[in-house]
């Protein structure tokens, strides 16, 4: 493709309220596991024990269960491999990142007066990874039911041939900007589709608004890459007190940011030979940038010397989001003599950026309890409970966010997810092990099912120094639409996801 410099074009909001749906709203909704390789190879399950820095993003208590002053960081890579079925045809992809995926401080005060039945107390600044968006997926299939005229068509009946049709002296990116500032979407996708012989019109007058596919074809061959790069971190500001040595209370400031740039290509050829069109593709570059706030307050207390138990509430994450697409298509067609024209090449040199709209994430409750056998190991287990159904675009007034969060509400349902965590302590030598289970977050299980996981590790104290390695797994299957209109069918996915993380602490 050929590099152009940006022009930069504010687009209306008929424009932005079809770039938001049902997925983006779970996309930023949903945390993985994360923390430390000690949290990890524990599988997170933290919300009763704390005495680790990145626990704090679990129960906010958690730091006041630290004895010392603690620094520390963690490394490590992400993997991700997706096993693809579409239309019988079998492919696989794999990604992999190497990244900061946590540091952080916590500052211990101590109280010297033995009688004051408030003790020490804390103060914590950590920094995680929460959602890594690194992926890869191809796939690839003879499709027998919709090609990418479908998705051109739908969004064209009912868009004037005026509106789309190029006048003397005016180029691609004149019209192209012209309808993303006054019309919006579905008319830029009109244009690109027509311009690229495509899609042509019912009839050659101006208002016609009907529409034919200039695509014949009984299977095409088409191949769907996609890639993701980029994160939703948290930076987490802590405050946590001890109680008559029993009661650890602690509250939590997350400042929350996403960054994550999505790249799609589409590619058909295979089209019947009297085809007026015999190959397409389709390219869309979406950039996602945003903030976000969250509060957690959480409590630890030690019903007995052996037995801890933890509660924690999470608020909603309220975010602010913003977008900008870039995208182009390009078709290659014959005449009635089966003669090639020159491919029509429709890559306009103009980003679209959206207003910026808003997201309100659903809260969670944790519920934990551990039981510790003194210097010999522990066992933990905790139970969150979400809601996803109760994601929100806002203004919720808004006539398309409605309609999403409509969708959301009847498509997405309660969650429970459970984690199991052990360590067993050999002297300085620890060795952990645990086991994860979340529900799906829809209704119906085909789109996105349950996902599994598993996480082994270990840790050697020096004294003053801990180094932590951790392996974690999860596998989740999933039905992915290559678009949200017209060429609406799915690939079956089978994802795996693992992490291998390395983790140095020091007491100051």
């Amino acid at each position: 493709m050929k590099k152009f410099a940006f022009l930069f074009i504010m687009v209306t909001s008929v424009a932005i309220v079809n770039a938001q749906d049902i997925t983006d709203a779970l996309r930023y909704s949903s945390d993985e596991l994360s923390g430390s390789a000690r949290v990890r190879s524990m599988s997170g399950a933290f919300g009763a024990l704390g005495g680790d820095i990145s626990s704090i993003t679990i129960n906010p208590a958690g730091s006041a269960v630290m004895l010392t002053s603690e620094a520390g960081l963690t490394i490590g890579n992400y993997n991700t491999q997706n096993e693809n079925t579409f239309f019988g045809n079998n492919t696989s992809d794999t990604k992999d990142q190497f990244d900061l995926s946590q540091a952080g401080v916590v500052l211990v005060y101590n109280n010297t007066d033995q009688n004051a039945k408030w003790g020490r107390m804390s103060l914590g600044f950590n920094y995680e990874n929460s959602n890594n968006y690194s992926n890869r997926n191809f796939i690839k299939g003879l499709n027998t039911n919709n090609g990418i005229d479908k998705y051109f068509l739908a969004y064209a009946q009912g868009v004037s041939l005026e509106n789309i049709d190029l006048l003397p002296n005016e180029t691609v990116d004149d019209l192209y900007q012209w309808l993303g500032e006054n019309y919006g979407f579905a008319e830029q996708q009109a244009f690109l589709g027509y311009q690229a012989y495509i899609i042509d019109p019912v009839s050659s007058d101006n208002l016609n608004s009907d529409y034919n596919s200039n695509a014949y074809y009984t299977g095409l061959d088409q191949e769907y890459t996609l890639e993701t790069k980029g994160a939703n971190r948290k930076f987490t500001v802590n405050f946590a007190t001890e109680y008559d040595k029993k009661l650890y209370l602690g509250i939590n400031l997350n400042f929350h940011s996403i960054d994550l740039k999505k790249e799609t290509y589409l590619s058909e050829i295979g089209f019947d030979a009297d085809s007026p069109l015999q190959e397409t593709g389709f390219k869309n570059y979406l950039e996602t940038y945003g903030n976000g706030f969250s509060l957690q307050a959480g409590a630890i207390y030690k019903a007995t010397k052996n037995l801890r138990l933890g509660a924690v509430y999470q608020s909603p994450t309220w975010y602010r989001i913003n977008e900008e697409l870039s995208q182009g298509v390009f078709g290659i067609s014959i005449d009635e003599n089966g003669n090639e024209y020159s491919p029509d090449v429709v890559y306009p040199n103009v980003t679209n950026i959206y207003e910026a709209y808003k997201l309100t994430t659903p809260g969670k409750f944790t519920g934990s309890l551990s039981y510790v056998f003194g210097k010999a190991g522990l066992l933990s287990f905790d139970y969150i409970r979400k809601d996803y159904s109760n994601t929100k675009f806002r203004p919720v007034n808004d006539a398309y966010f409605s309609t999403q969060n409509n969708q959301i509400s009847n498509s997405l349902q309660a969650t429970n997810s459970y984690r199991l965590g052990g360590e067993a302590r050999i002297e300085r030598l620890s060795l952990r092990a645990g086991y994860r289970f979340e529900e799906s977050p829809y209704k119906n299980e085909s789109t996105v099912g349950d996902l599994t996981g598993y996480s082994f590790g270990f840790g050697y104290n020096f004294g003053a120094t801990t180094l932590d390695l951790s392996y974690d797994i999860a596998e989740q299957d999933s039905n992915y639409q290559l678009y949200s209109v017209g060429l609406t069918d799915s690939a079956a996915v089978n994802s795996k996801f693992q992490t291998i993380m390395l983790s140095l602490n020091f007491k100051i």
